[in-house]
């Protein structure tokens, strides 16, 4: 047997050195091996698409000569000997299969048809494959397309963790958790992804299809392939009045291949958990329809668990935790870095010179790429319009087309976009009447705004055929220079053919390549014809919220100062839609050419109702209607405290020249204590080390630092002795100390530890008090800690085989939180130090509460679980407990604990039971309850007055009863509210 084996093996080796590609791909693959990277670090370092480092590293296909160069670069190898494969390679015919998976999974025999799979997988790939790219080719309309495998960049996706104990330390101290799309939706299977207008959704979810269907889904998305993708695109779905059931997922979103399928086949592909289902636009829905959206998807749910979902939304579209009962991760697009958009910016240009005819087109195409890379990173305002995909392709096709200048505003770069689509190009080319159609740029915007307008009152996306042809059919017989030149019929396909910002996706519908441009004319439409309070009706809905926007922007001086006056006048009489309208009447402000001075002075008056923000929630709301908000920002001087940290998040998280100069007169003028996390969150949305020097530096020693990247690990040579950092990315246990200085570092937290394969880098640490691991997938104990003063100790997500025995030897251990499954039915077993004074258990750590008065000098307990009854006398024999923290429970079923003084009630979707609290906490002097996820929506604080001198701090509550029967100053709200100035 061995013998054959060895055979085997020697054929094999002699197979592969017989073929130069599988040569190349396994050097590759060694060489990867060698320098321990990921594949989303090579593809981070070599900028090219995953697709392409996947195919280049399994030998799927020949690789270019660039490929071939920035993979070596990046691996530290000399490329000669892969080019040299790589020619051998190209000059043998090739026939493979895509990878093995494929070929076991859909076998093709000689002489049999392909099955209805085979053909509905093969299908997708290629419906999926392409992407229209702005600007790209208009003379060519077939080369304006980028190949998705070119068109694919992996961003970053952000997500606040879940199962914190709000208000508690862990809550304050952990940000959201920042990884690339593929790493982020590795752990999820259902997903609520969150992403502005052109931040890249509906490509991630192309990009999911294709890979998909091809089986090239990356391995650290293990536990999806076999998934057969289904695209629904809501904006489709939704004209067709019920959302569809599955038998009729393919004849609605046009499929031709749907009067194939067999009976039953989507309802078993789903059954058996092998669907991908891909839906696309929950906010291109109308607000009036998005519960019964809300409701067919959680059909779906209850009838098929296993299925992956992917949904997608504008920010603002849904409220948080919309899907949360369904158990959805929320995750959300982060803007484009620095880094990001050079890829962007090279792989645009890469496209742009294989669709080029000329030599000397392609080496101009190459001077353009080179002088925008460095205008983007030059000029902060350019470098926050190119944050998303849609506005960094606009950015390089107008590079192109206006020779290097470009315009400096969002209204300017739309106008001139505009202008480049529907006719430079074609006059400059020479393409004079294509189509027998010959159109200026006026009549085609006026066209095409009856189109927006249209689509934008019905709360569509897309419209029929027909209904465009009869709105073009209506506006011919006053635009007679374009009726003498053909039919109604004839002007849509030239405007679907030439203008670049309309589409056919299927034969009988017609929409906007992009929200954004069907916003930009809708606004336009609406201001020329009067419909001021149209736009002023609809301006709570998160639709129309960039039409109002665009419409100030349009609109001469008196039009725009009605319609922000309207804006404040609806707002101060809708209690419901104050805050959104208000915000949204000074988000517009920057839009306005012009401004009236009193109404300026109005609309600021009612935003500092609302600004200052107070917590993160309201950060981020601020942070999300642009950089208008700067200017409304007061400080640094005259904040209160609870104020200070949100209005910094708010100014880094819009990022710019204005929001960093923001930034350093806070820098300037408060103390270190003042700002903290906020500061520390800010350093991911600047360059790394600029930011070190002018804004971390002055807070060294005092500031917890939150790593997140490559460039801003290196840039820590700049802040050292480090006290407390928190490391957020995928480091090597010799890139985490690189830049510590282990006598200085008392608290150091590791999340994303997949690349930690031992402990013993900890031991250097002498002066640590707490450590933090999470992720750590490499890791099967603590072995290594054995024996460390370590006093504080927090474990996150790690492997189900991880063994806890180490904790023994901890001698000064008294604080630990286990945010990890436990492989015990009891916590009895865990083997913690007896005399531990802390510790935080998540909901699902899988062990009892049972055998908790091991530790009686417990003083602070976290409970995430329900307890049982016993659980709950057991709780109350520790003599030292004071602090509790529960966020699952019956205080029906409670036994009194009469040492706790300090309570921290988090109830999940549950009424929060506070007329017990007197009866189970006789000796409470202070309590904590966060209202934000407890049902009804209504705190009655009144039972609580039975506890003489207590301090109440509720958080998030919609609605209290009972505030006037306790003295003032004992109960505080966060936010604090605030009072209204008119």
């Amino acid at each position: 047997m061995k013998t054959v084996a060895r055979e085997t093996e020697k054929q094999v080796m002699e197979e592969v050195h017989e073929d130069p590609l599988a040569e190349l791909a396994l050097r590759l693959r060694t060489l990867r091996a060698q320098r321990g990277l990921q594949m989303g670090g090579l593809q981070q370092r070599t900028g090219l698409g995953r697709t392409t480092v996947s195919q280049a590293l399994n030998g799927h296909r020949v690789p270019s000569e660039a490929t071939l160069v920035a993979l070596a670069k990046a691996l530290g190898t000399d490329v000669e000997p892969l080019l040299a494969l790589r020619h051998a390679a190209a000059r043998i015919p090739q026939v493979r299969e895509d990878s093995f998976r494929r070929a076991i999974r859909r076998s093709v025999r000689p002489t049999a048809q392909p099955s209805f799979e085979e053909r509905y997988l093969s299908y997708v790939a290629e419906r999926h494959s392409q992407l229209a790219v702005v600007g790209l080719d208009l003379s060519r309309p077939e080369r304006a397309h980028w190949p998705l495998d070119a068109a694919y960049l992996s961003l970053e996706l952000a997500e606040r963790p879940e199962g914190w104990p709000a208000g508690s330390e862990e809550a304050d101290r952990s940000s959201v958790v920042v990884k690339r799309a593929e790493k982020a939706l590795a752990d999820c299977r259902r997903v609520l992804l969150r992403g502005l207008a052109g931040s890249g959704k509906t490509t991630l979810l192309q990009w999911l299809a294709v890979a998909a269907a091809r089986d090239e889904l990356p391995e650290e998305l293990a536990d999806w392939p076999g998934k057969i993708p289904f695209v629904l695109p809501l904006r489709t779905l939704v004209r067709r009045g019920r959302l569809p059931e599955p038998h009729d997922f393919l004849s609605a979103v046009g499929m031709p291949l749907a009067a194939s399928q067999p009976e039953g086949w989507v309802d078993g592909v789903l059954a058996r958990g092998e669907a991908l289902m891909l839906v696309d636009g929950i906010d291109e829905v109308p607000q009036e329809h998005r519960g019964a959206t809300r409701d067919w998807l959680e059909q779906l749910l209850a009838a098929y668990r296993d299925v992956h979902f992917v949904v997608t939304t504008r920010p603002s579209a849904v409220p948080e935790g919309w899907l949360a009962s369904s158990r959805f991760t929320e995750l959300s697009v982060r803007p484009m870095s620095a880094a990001d958009t050079g890829v962007f910016v090279g792989r645009w240009h890469t496209a742009a010179r294989h669709s080029a005819v000329a030599d000397a087109e392609r080496s101009q195409l190459h001077d353009f790429e080179a002088m925008l890379q460095v205008t983007v990173r030059a000029q902060r305002d350019l470098a926050q319009l190119s944050s998303t995909p849609l506005m960094c392709a606009l950015i390089c096709a107008l590079h192109r087309d206006r020779r290097g200048h470009l315009p400096h505003s969002r209204m300017e770069l739309y106008e001139a976009a505009l202008s480049m689509l529907l006719v430079r190009r074609d006059l400059e080319r020479s393409i004079n009447i294509p189509e027998g159609i010959q159109l200026s740029e006026h009549q085609s915007v006026q066209l095409l705004q009856r189109l927006a307008y249209w689509l934008i009152r019905n709360r569509q996306t897309e419209m029929d055929r027909t209904t465009a042809l009869a709105l073009v059919s209506d506006a011919l017989p006053a635009m007679q220079a374009v009726a003498e030149q053909g039919t109604a019929d004839q002007v849509l396909t030239h405007l679907v053919g030439r203008s670049g910002l309309v589409r056919q996706p299927t034969l009988d519908t017609i929409d906007f390549v992009h929200r954004t441009f069907q916003d930009y004319l809708g606004a336009k439409a609406a201001i020329e014809a009067h419909d001021l309070p149209l736009l002023v009706n609809n301006a709570h809905d998160d639709q129309w919220e960039d039409v109002v926007r665009m419409a100030v922007a349009h609109a001469r001086l008196n039009e725009s100062a009605d319609l922000l006056r309207r804006l404040v006048e609806r707002g101060d009489a809708d209690v419901k839609h104050r805050s959104r309208l208000h915000l949204l009447a000074a988000a517009s402000l920057q839009y306005a050419t012009q401004i009236e001075p009193d109404v300026r002075k109005l609309v600021e008056q009612r935003a500092r109702v609302l600004i200052p923000p107070r917590s993160q929630e309201e950060a981020e709301e601020l942070a999300a209607l642009g950089r208008g908000i700067l200017d409304l920002l007061p400080g640094p001087q005259g904040l209160e405290s609870d104020e200070v940290i949100p209005v910094v998040r708010t100014a880094a998280a819009i990022g710019g020249d204005q929001a960093y100069a923001f930034l350093q007169r806070f820098v300037q003028s408060l103390p270190p204590s003042s700002l903290s996390y906020g500061l520390s969150e800010g350093w991911e949305h600047f360059e790394a080390d600029q930011y070190a020097q002018d804004i971390l530096l002055r807070f060294r020693g005092h500031l917890p630092l939150t790593v997140r990247t490559q460039d801003q690990r290196n840039a820590l040579r700049l802040l050292k002795p480090i006290t407390d950092i928190s490391f957020r990315g995928e480091f090597t246990e010799g890139e985490i100390i690189e830049h510590l200085s282990p006598e200085h570092t008392e608290r150091l937290q590791i999340y994303s530890g997949q690349l930690i394969k031992n402990l013993k880098f900890i031991r250097k640490f002498g002066a640590l008090k707490e450590l933090a691991l999470s992720e750590c997938t490499q890791l099967s104990h603590l072995e290594d800690l054995a024996g460390l003063r370590l006093p504080n100790l927090r474990l996150l997500q790690l492997p189900e085989a991880f063994s806890f025995n180490a904790l023994a030897s901890l001698p000064e251990l008294t604080g630990l939180s286990l945010y990890t499954r436990l492989p015990w039915d009891t916590l009895g077993e865990l083997p913690a130090p007896s005399d531990l004074c802390s510790l935080h258990l998540a909901a699902w750590v899988g062990a009892s509460l049972t055998g908790i008065s091991r530790w009686q000098q417990l003083q602070d307990l976290v409970i995430n679980a329900s307890p049982t009854p016993a659980e709950w006398r057991e709780v109350s024999t520790l003599p030292h407990l004071t602090k509790l923290y529960i966020s699952q429970y019956d205080l029906a079923q409670t036994t009194p604990i009469h040492s706790v003084t300090d309570l921290q009630l988090s109830p999940i979707d549950s009424d929060t039971q506070l007329e017990l609290v007197p009866d189970v906490f006789p000796n409470l002097e202070r309590i904590v309850v966060n209202c934000r996820a407890s049902l009804p929506d209504i705190t009655d604080i009144t039972p609580l007055n039975r506890i003489k001198k207590l301090k109440i701090f509720l958080n998030y509550a919609d609605s209290i009863v009972g505030l006037e029967e306790f003295d003032q100053g004992a109960v505080h709200l966060h936010p604090r509210p605030r009072t209204a100035t008119h």
